[in-house]
């Protein structure tokens, strides 16, 4: 019979296995490295002697901010001794971010958004060239990085660094925070991409003792401008449709804290604000905190006093010098640079904001959206989170309640939930002449062709509340049966095929009740939607606005 001791001796086991891995990726790495700072020439040997095969690794790979150089390393390594690597990251954007599954440098791929990779994803994806772990959320995919998807190296990007490894993300933190905290805290290795090497940095926005290797870059990392939009290419259909937005959605509920999607109808409404909304009396009473990227088409609404306070995801390029002279309005340090962070923001948006509106590509009968067709999987980001009735929520406010009341009548105030307004807008036809409306959404194709336990939904439909077209408002919390629902949304689907197989007695008892709400019924005139109601017309509109702060990408010069 076994001794207590023998029992106690066989029952030992090691505690410290990932960090002795750990240090020995640090002491493979030294070979390629003085002190923490990696030499760019031997950056492909380097990233080799630290990585094995199957390693879970996360590279930035955001929706805006790359790790470009990093990328490419990656890419440029040798499949032989680098391979199935599992890739848990929040944007595949950059060409090599899927050369690395071609080479077979990587195999599984857990994601949130691809938006200018969504047409050769999907290719790679129906070949067998990426095996599919899910298309997150962005929150939901940060929550996994401290659940089961915690990575074993982490490739991130900042403005600079000292010599010890102290990094300042500037005002495109995004993610990093997020990254490092779980890589780092869960005994992954951390290789920051830098712009330069400084004996001081302006602030201190990651720690150094959390960050393992550095690479100088020699230059600034990759940044797109996704949430620009030039007033130039608004149509007098987007302007109508924010018009209605304004008066039949923000000003009734009197929404003040909200989240904008990225699109044209949008930033419409943003540039109506210090005009239409000026009209109709509604400063300070709606759209005064925000969850939001600082989108250039908010410049002339914060400059006419509409906004009071944002809290950003990541920055845009070319605000910088604004967001600095704005401390009253955006989150930032003692240097003035912009303090972003995703995760901050995400969980702000679901939580603390009591409106969510955005485009999609699709919308079913029920409601349901996706921005995935059957040929494209652009991801959707924080699109979910943010349009989402977020159960967890205690907090009153008045658009939730009267969200809440119209959806429930009949439950008792005290116990009757809220409801968050979950608006998706966006014109009848899309790019292309494709229908905003359809039968069948192309995620539900795309599930079936990779035979997927779940359809990538983008906002479903029992958190969608409201759909706004040129055709009109559909108030789907007023609708009491599901053919009431569907005609709601054929009600306002045009001369789309889901809307001219609309029951025209049905529609019109629906806005009878309000149910359904023409431009005539909120007293809007079409006619009466043109350029000339813009707060800027223009880029240069914009900047001028700013006072010359705002210096937009040479992309959308042109004077």
């Amino acid at each position: 019979m076994a001794t207590r001791t023998t029992v106690r001796r066989r029952c030992v086991r090691q505690w410290n296995t990932r960090k002795q891995m750990r240090e020995e990726r640090i002491a493979a790495g030294r070979g390629f490295a003085t002190g923490k700072l990696v030499d760019p020439e031997t950056l492909v040997d380097f990233l080799e002697a630290v990585l094995r095969p199957g390693d879970r690794v996360c590279i930035e790979g955001d929706n805006q901010k790359q790790a470009d150089v990093l990328a490419r390393g990656l890419a440029a390594m040798d499949p032989a001794r680098i391979h199935d690597l599992h890739m848990v990251q929040s944007g595949v954007v950059l060409p090599e971010h899927l050369d690395l599954f071609d080479s077979g440098i990587a195999k599984r791929l857990d994601f949130s958004y691809s938006g200018p990779q969504s047409a050769r994803i999907a290719k790679m994806l129906f070949g067998g060239k990426i095996e599919l772990g899910a298309i997150h959320t962005y929150l939901e995919l940060f929550a996994r990085y401290f659940v089961d998807l915690t990575p074993q190296v982490a490739l991130i990007a900042a403005v600079s660094a000292d010599r010890h490894g102290n990094l300042y993300t500037g005002p495109n933190t995004e993610d990093t925070p997020t990254v490092v905290e779980a890589t780092s805290f869960g005994s992954g290795l951390v290789i920051a991409q830098v712009g330069e090497i400084v004996d001081t940095l302006p602030r201190v926005d990651i720690p150094g003792d959390q960050v393992h290797f550095v690479l100088d870059a020699g230059r600034p990392f990759y940044v797109e401008p996704l949430f620009t939009r030039d007033p130039v290419a608004m149509t007098e259909t987007q302007i109508l449709t924010a018009m209605m937005a304004i008066k039949g959605l923000y000003q009734p509920y009197g929404v003040r804290r909200l989240n904008h999607g990225i699109g044209f109808n949008t930033a419409a409404i943003e540039l109506l604000l210090p005009t239409y909304g000026e009209k109709l009396g509604l400063k300070g009473k709606i759209c005064t905190h925000w969850a939001l990227n600082p989108h250039p088409t908010l410049i002339p609404a914060i400059e006419a006093g509409w906004v009071e306070q944002v809290h950003c995801f990541g920055s845009e390029v070319g605000m910088e010098d604004y967001l600095a002279a704005r401390p009253d309005i955006f989150f930032t340090g003692p240097d003035g640079s912009l303090r972003s962070n995703r995760a901050f923001s995400q969980t702000a948006g679901l939580y603390a904001c009591d409106m969510f509106i955005g485009s999609t590509l699709q919308i079913d009968l029920a409601g349901h959206s996706s921005t995935i067709t059957a040929n494209r999987i652009a991801g959707f980001g924080g699109a979910p989170n943010m349009g989402s009735d977020a159960r967890g929520r205690r907090h009153p406010s008045e658009p939730w309640l009267q969200a809440g009341a119209e959806a429930d009548p009949d439950t008792a105030a005290p116990l009757r939930r809220g409801r968050k307004l979950v608006v998706q807008i966006g014109e009848t036809f899309g790019e292309g002449n494709a229908p905003l409306f359809v039968e069948k959404l192309g995620a539900l194709e795309l599930a079936e062709k990779l035979d997927l336990d779940l359809a990538p939904i983008m906002v479903y439909a029992d958190d969608t509340t409201h759909i706004v077209t040129e055709e009109g408002i559909a108030n789907l919390l007023l609708c009491r049966s599901a053919d009431e629902r569907e005609q709601a949304i054929r009600g306002v689907a045009g001369f789309t095929e889901i809307g001219r197989g609309r029951d025209r007695a049905m529609v019109e008892r629906l806005r009878a009740r309000k149910i359904i709400q023409r431009p005539e019924d909120l007293g809007i005139d079409p006619l009466d939607a043109n350029r000339n109601m813009l707060a800027a017309r223009s880029i240069k509109d914009l900047m001028l606005a700013s006072g010359g702060l705002y210096r937009p990408p040479s992309r959308f010069r042109n004077w």
